[in-house]
């Protein structure tokens, strides 16, 4: 339900599509109005909560006093910009871009399209670690995140963890402009550093690291044609995306440099494309104990390696 209604009225889904104009209207009216508009490219439970996100931006209201100032009518400022965020979100845009931001571990993040939007897999990932460091008592860590993006990874460790010392690499200087950008709006000092995982050859950039934790690009380019237009038309590709020949190419290059510079004891904490968890977990094997963990979906979603003390 919905301020009362259906969202699955016959009603509502019976109801002729149309570019809808906001003049006029109360706050409630507007609401609805972009979730009719919204209906052609989304499911009823996604195209509400879209519309919940852009409506807080516009009117700078929280849903509950949206609900009790409904009857309140739109201003000026706020139509235009409905208008605008409206026309760009019927083009399949993401509403993170549109609005220039999203939220992970509580944090606001600002976001564009040389960046991924952080997903919840990520965020259970972060949790993950932030909550095995504290358990065991040792916050005073070097910690490296690979492929930062957006700087989700690593400034919320450092969020949470403030005695560590946060290291974030990326192959995208504009990728690392935007984690800068993050790492300011929250407060918070992370080391970034412009370099490619893959060169061998920059590693020598980085000191000896405690925990590894990366998010790398992992999807076969074989699968675009399964993913929705709202991230293969809009997120960088280059961060999404590994050769159909070579899938694993990241987390190779990742045990490697883990091989080089990953003290004893240390860990490794890695996103996976659920078909490929056993695979990864078969090239960090050599390192040390290393096992697969599903996320809440039930799907064997994350890999985590504990670096042996003693190499054989």
């Amino acid at each position: 339900m919905l301020h009362g209604y259906s969202m699955h009225s016959v009603a509502f889904k019976s109801m002729k599509r149309k570019s809808f104009k906001f003049a006029g209207m109360t706050i409630h009216e507007a609401n609805m109005s972009l979730i009719f508009q919204l209906y052609d490219l989304y499911d009823d439970r996604e195209a509400a909560n879209i519309a919940d996100l852009v409506m807080e931006n516009v009117t700078g209201w929280k849903r509950i006093v949206r609900v009790t100032n409904k009857k309140v009518k739109m201003s000026g400022g706020m139509i235009n910009q409905l208008e605008k965020y409206t026309q760009e979100l019927l083009t399949h845009k993401p509403v993170q871009y549109v609005l220039g931001e999203a939220w992970f571990m509580g944090m606001r993040f600002y976001v564009n399209e040389h960046v991924l939007i952080p997903r919840p897999e990520t965020e259970e990932l972060v949790d993950r670690v932030i909550k095995e460091i504290k358990r065991d008592n040792a916050t005073a860590l070097r910690i490296l995140d690979i492929g930062t993006g957006s700087g989700c990874i690593s400034i919320a460790i450092k969020k949470y963890v403030s005695e560590a010392e946060v290291y974030s690499v990326d192959v995208s200087e504009k990728a690392i402009q935007v984690a800068r950008k993050n790492s300011e709006l929250n407060n918070v000092d992370v080391k970034f550093i412009l370099s490619d995982i893959l060169d061998e050859s920059m590693w020598n950039d980085l000191p000896p690291i405690d925990i590894i934790v990366s998010n790398p690009p992992y999807i076969p380019s074989n699968e675009k044609n399964l993913m929705e237009d709202n991230v293969t038309k809009f997120e960088p590709h280059i961060a999404l995306f590994v050769p159909d020949s070579d899938p694993l190419t990241f987390y190779k290059a990742i045990a490697r440099f883990a091989e080089k510079e990953l003290l004893p004891g240390g860990k490794v904490y890695l996103e996976t494309h659920a078909n490929y968890s056993e695979k990864v977990k078969d090239v960090f094997s050599d390192l040390g104990d290393t096992r697969i963990k599903n996320d809440m979906q039930n799907k064997p979603r994350f890999v985590i390696t504990e670096r042996r003390i003693y190499q054989p």
